[in-house]
């Protein structure tokens, strides 16, 4: 008793201590930026504005932004006084409904001071918002803007139940347009069910065009059910304004308004908020750096993805999680030098160009040395090209620069068993339409346009990667062309062609990068992401159940498979293009 007493003792001192602001404006030092004058307002809704958040650890509250603590905020502390701007962050989907809501919200903000947004990627929702509430959006060059215009599925089950399992369906309904029971009851819809909610999609499709249009009059109509679009071309067709990293909004926007900082106003780690408070009353405890170690590793194993989660898993490189680690060994004055241990067949293109920026940002002030494990392919290799110095052993495999995308649709399958799928359109009976606007469906497979389509995406995700690995290198994109399109190597051939610069493993990448950062022989080394527990939560490196358990060990049940199905996990988080090593590789 008297310990648990003690842990909570400790809590409520933490809790009534005020930590240090937050900055994150442009000018920032490891020490804290400007504490005053002008500023920009971030309010990050990257967890998708919940109409609840979850309970934290500990039943204290959860870190999501709920669309009531947008409300509170626009009713109240949208109006502080040394606010000059607003930078909106997305993340997660919003649901459409929700979607005009934080639009109109963003639009009253907008009459008081700009309003500028921020997404990885947009869908549907998030470009109805941007369309509605900011007056410029952005969007990071390997990420894109899926207008695809809008549509609904329903599964009918009548015929697994009846037919193969013998089972009575016993349903009945009151009104002839209710046709909830029709999955149960029909292999398809009733006349009367497919014209209510095709005339509901109708209007919900007027509403949605009408809102873009008038947000972003200098895109066509037809564009806005056309994609989905990278973000080069969203930009070419009016859909965003501006292609480039959430910083460089982010600076943009304080030189456009003057403002000489940026404080997160609202979302995990705004200033006065309760975990961010307790985190920085905790640094404040312990000497203000939770590391004091001058070279730090971190370790990138596995499949790249945006957020984790998905129905193979969350083990491997989760962006939003080696984010965080980054960006505070950035912060962290005691860090000279960062040795990123990387073993990936990659994933995500999204998520591995998101942190191509955040390694090459952190390259630009601090000693960064890569050391290859087993793997950097695709993906993988895409994230060490960014390194001052990539080590590889020799049997490490190096390369596969390219990408591979594509979806399983299941409908035939599905039929084959008793289960009928039904697309409907918000345009009607189109059947073009219907195929752009269900193209992430598991239920359908592509048509030739939008196959078409993804295939030009895919093509400009590629010569992104190009550059990528050149600017990252410091070597023409001729050299790296000449070594991609999918190519693989052992670490000596990766050497000869100027992929990696020395053969060696993580000793030596720790060495090299003690003496780039100037320090002795002996300088100690810690692991960067291996914060557990309470002092995780505390120091806000916790991430909560953002990602999930697998609920099968692919590696003791199919070892052989594993790599594979590891590489391809992106696309049941609905990625269709990837950095990914597109086969199973294991060598013994």
């Amino acid at each position: 008793m008297r310990r648990a007493a003690g842990v909570v003792l400790v809590l409520a001192a933490l809790s009534a201590c005020q930590g240090r602001h937050r900055w994150v404006g442009s000018g920032q030092t490891a020490s804290g930026g400007p504490s005053s004058g002008p500023a920009i307002a971030v309010l990050d809704l990257s967890d998708g504005v919940p109409e609840q958040s979850g309970s934290g650890w500990l039943g204290l509250p959860g870190r999501s932004v709920t669309l009531e603590d947008l409300v509170k905020h626009v009713e109240t502390d949208g109006t502080r006084a040394d606010a000059r701007g607003f930078l909106v962050r997305f993340g997660a989907r919003v649901g459409l409904g929700r979607a005009a809501e934080v639009g109109a919200l963003l639009a009253r903000l907008g009459k008081r001071l700009p309003v500028w947004c921020y997404a990885d990627d947009y869908d549907n929702a998030l470009l109805y918002i941007a369309s509605r509430g900011c007056q410029k959006s952005w969007v990071p060059p390997a990420g894109g803007v899926d207008a695809i215009g809008l549509a609904a599925q329903t599964i009918y089950f009548h015929k697994l139940l009846a037919d193969e399992l013998g089972l009575d369906v016993d349903f009945l309904q009151v009104g002839k347009f209710k046709g909830a029971e029709e999955p149960f009851t029909r292999d398809g819809p009733s006349p009367e069910a497919r014209q209510s909610l095709q005339s509901t999609l109708a209007a919900l499709r007027t509403d949605w065009l009408d809102g873009i249009r008038t947000g972003r009059p200098q895109a066509a109509e037809a564009v806005l059910e056309d994609g989905p679009y990278s973000a080069a071309e969203a930009e070419r067709q009016g859909l965003v304004d501006s292609v480039g990293y959430f910083d460089d909004a982010r600076e943009a926007l304080e030189h456009a308004t003057g403002a000489v900082r940026a404080e997160v106003a609202l979302g995990p780690g705004a200033s006065g908020g309760q975990s961010s408070g307790i985190a920085e009353a905790l640094r404040d405890v312990v000497g203000g750096s939770m590391t004091n170690q001058p070279v730090m590793i971190v370790r990138a194993s596995g499949a790249i993805t945006l957020e984790g989660g998905g129905p193979l898993g969350s083990d491997g490189i989760v962006e939003r999680k080696l984010s965080r680690t980054l960006s505070r060994l950035e912060r962290d004055s005691d860090v000279r030098a960062i040795v990123l241990r990387i073993d990936s067949p990659g994933g995500s293109a999204l998520a591995s160009d998101l942190l191509w920026h955040e390694l090459m940002d952190l390259r630009a002030k601090k000693t960064l040395v890569v050391s290859i494990g087993d793997m950097a392919a695709s993906g993988g290799y895409y994230l060490a090209s960014a390194g001052s110095t990539i080590f590889a052993d020799e049997t490490s495999i190096v390369g596969s620069i390219g990408v591979v995308g594509g979806k399983i649709a299941a409908d035939h399958a599905l039929e084959k068993i008793g289960i009928h799928a039904e697309t409907f359109s918000a345009k009607g009976d189109d059947a073009r339409a219907e195929a752009r606007a269900a193209y992430e469906s598991p239920l359908l497979p592509w048509d030739d346009p939008t196959r078409d389509r993804v295939l030009e995406s895919m093509r400009d995700v590629y010569r992104l990667f190009l550059e990528r690995v050149a600017k990252g290198r410091g070597i023409p994109v001729e050299r790296v062309a000449a070594s991609a399109e999918g190519r693989i190597f052992g670490g000596r051939e990766a050497m000869t062609r100027g992929l990696v610069d020395a053969i060696g493993g993580l000793r030596e990448a720790l060495g090299k990068a003690r003496e780039l950062a100037g320090l002795g022989p002996d300088a100690f080394a810690g692991v960067a992401n291996e914060t557990t527990g309470i002092l995780q939560v505390l120091t806000g490196d916790d991430d909560g159940d953002d990602t999930k358990a697998s609920p099968v060990d692919l590696k003791s049940v199919m070892p052989e498979l594993s790599p594979f199905v590891a590489s391809l996990a992106p696309m049941t988080t609905h990625e269709p293009i990837l950095c990914a090593v597109p086969f199973a590789l294991t060598v013994r």
